[in-house]
């Protein structure tokens, strides 16, 4: 299956978004666990997701330091996690994700 790049970032920063919602994976290295990518395509997806609208931010534990903590989604914008939740296959099957 031929698929853009513009698609493949699409669903990329979709199902990246849907793992911290879901609470899957809400950390750097969880997203690497669960999706196979590496750490700065991990970093570069979650700055990313500001573009589509969809509000998440790190928060901190508290008394801790060293980015100790977790990603969070606080808007999805426009985007409706429900679609994602409901096409995920298809979403994985594109992105050749486990």
């Amino acid at each position: 299956m031929d698929v853009s790049k513009t698609k493949t970032s699409f669903y990329r920063r979709l199902y990246v978004a849907w793992l911290i919602d879901s609470g899957a994976a809400c950390s750097v290295p969880a997203l690497m666990e669960a999706t196979g990518m590496p750490r700065r395509t991990a970093q570069d997806t979650l700055s990313a997701l500001a573009e589509l609208d969809i509000d998440c931010v790190f928060e901190q534990q508290a008394g801790e330091r060293n980015n100790a903590g977790h990603y969070s989604i606080r808007d999805w914008g426009a985007i409706n996690p429900q679609w994602i939740a409901a096409h995920l296959p298809q979403i994985k099957a594109i992105l050749d994700y486990p």
